[in-house]
């Protein structure tokens, strides 16, 4: 009783006000919380609400155009997410007379949804006393009570979760979720957690024995793949080629420009003698107007080495009419595409030498 009294007192003067939090809409509680499950808060706000309003109901979901939905999506990442969201409208539509399932149980069925998320709707919107438990809540529970276990493993989260359902208010499960979400996001932080004005300071375990640097434990951390990308944007008058990457790797569904990817970075010799090149080019005699410097991009379990390549065309060869899809260079923003190239486009050397070559000295 009294961890949640001083959830509550905290909860009551610092709370976030999130638009997500102003609705009782399952459908818009849903959206929110897919976005946030890889997503900074402050950066989900403009997403969720173009989400809802390109799609703001799950039968405009469900029936939108997968390449509509990526691209609202992009820049979000883990597109995974949002090929789920529209699988499980579909599901939700055929099955559920287009309401959201009510319980925990029957939402974590559904495509995307995993125990925190199915948490997190079960108990905002249908008021169900389930725990919403992600790395915040962990945090301040393995502090608070001076729990070892990792929440990385399953006996670990059995833990944690019998914690969880002995303190949770079953009269308002939603408030209390959403306190205990807010105190790990906003109080107790993963580094320099704010202990001197903590009101769970008294009897916090870590905080008594100087340990708050060590919980929670931590799970074996992956070291990043390194992978190595040369992306050419080829000029044809003012046509483009793009491909649509396949199933089985990063970016599904996602298009980008012609890829040779190899184990090392490539210099210009070694791009212009690659069987790729040969094969793309034949004897056409491609121009190479512009080598961008190697771009670094993080993901959570590779990182990726890339270069831009900007070739000039006179003539195109079987290899490309059959292999890939002809585009109107200006309409190339048009296409959902991961934020590595995204970024590219944005740049100055992409609008002198690709989107806007006019402007571009001869290399």
């Amino acid at each position: 009783m009294e961890f949640k009294n001083i959830l509550n007192k905290w909860y009551l003067h610092n709370r976030r006000d999130l638009p997500w939090r102003e609705s009782e809409n399952p459908y818009s509680i849903w959206i929110s919380e897919v976005i946030l499950q890889q997503t900074r808060v402050a950066q989900g706000i403009g997403f969720y609400n173009r989400f809802l309003q390109t799609f703001p109901t799950v039968y405009d979901l469900a029936q939108a155009d997968e390449d509509k939905i990526l691209k609202v999506w992009q820049g979000l990442g883990y597109y995974s997410r949002a090929r789920n969201l529209q699988k499980a409208a579909k599901i939700i539509v055929e099955e559920y007379n287009g309401q959201l399932p009510d319980t925990f149980d029957e939402l974590i069925k559904l495509p995307g949804i995993g125990h925190y998320t199915a948490g997190a709707i079960a108990s905002f919107a249908f008021k169900e006393a389930v725990p919403a438990m992600d790395g915040n809540v962990y945090r301040v529970l393995s502090r608070i009570y001076g729990v070892f276990s990792s929440p990385h493993t399953a006996s670990g989260k059995k833990e944690f979760y019998t914690i969880v359902m002995e303190l949770i208010d079953r009269d308002s499960p939603h408030h209390f979720n959403q306190a205990l979400l807010d105190f790990g996001a906003l109080q107790c932080l993963p580094r320099n957690p704010k202990c001197s004005d903590c009101p769970f300071s008294n009897f916090c375990y870590a905080y008594r024995n100087n340990l708050t640097h060590c919980l929670p434990q931590r799970g074996k951390k992956l070291v990043p793949k390194d992978r190595f990308f040369t992306y050419l944007l080829i000029r044809y008058g003012g046509v483009t080629f793009i491909e649509k990457r396949g199933e089985g790797d990063i970016w599904h569904a996602l298009y980008q420009f012609p890829l040779i990817e190899t184990d090392a970075l490539l210099g210009e010799d070694q791009i212009v003698t690659h069987p790729k090149w040969k094969k793309m080019f034949g004897r056409k005699e491609p121009k190479i107007v512009y080598i961008s410097p190697v771009v670094k991009h993080l993901l959570s379990h590779q990182t990726l080495h890339s270069r831009f390549v900007v070739v000039e065309l006179k003539g195109i060869t079987k290899t490309l009419k059959n292999s890939y899809r002809p585009i109107e260079t200006e309409s190339v923003f048009e296409y959902s595409v991961p934020r590595l190239i995204d970024n590219f486009l944005a740049s100055e050397p992409a609008e002198k030498y690709f989107l806007n070559p006019s402007q571009a000295d001869s290399r």
